[in-house]
């Protein structure tokens, strides 16, 4: 949301007053094509980098995607302090919630920068970021 409210500052595009105002009985400000565009595609693509990065940080520290499927159980169990990765080596439960903790902060992350890009594509409806600029 702070982000968005950024956009209020910025000087108008450069052609808006060449465009025909809209028709209030036509014309919706939140219409299916945006429900879909910020819900359906823009969502996906915020999920889909979230996991992305939360799969490969596991991967890095020797969890395949693989070796993730039905760990629930054993990962959260206290007493397990050898749990096996995918490379051989053994975690214990402090170890385990470290790297989970990581992957929860990179989701989040990954899903801010994903967020930061959007806010610089939607800046302007018609025009190019060249046409009108980043001020």
């Amino acid at each position: 949301m702070v982000p968005a409210i950024s956009l209020a500052y910025e000087k108008a595009e450069s052609d808006i007053m060449k465009r025909r105002p809209r028709d209030p009985q036509r014309d919706r400000l939140v219409n299916e094509r945006l429900i879909s565009m910020a819900y359906g595609q823009i969502g996906m693509i915020q999920a889909s980098a979230g996991f992305f990065t939360y799969l490969v940080i596991m991967a890095e520290n020797g969890f395949w995607p693989s070796r993730l499927l039905g760990l629930r159980q054993a990962w959260e169990s206290k007493t397990v302090n050898d749990l096996e990765d995918s490379y051989g080596q053994e975690w214990t439960y402090p170890q385990r919630k470290t790297l989970e903790y990581t992957c929860h902060t990179a989701f989040f992350v990954s899903i801010v920068v994903v967020q930061w890009a959007d806010l610089i594509i939607c800046k302007t409806r018609r025009n190019s970021l060249y046409q009108q600029g980043m001020t």
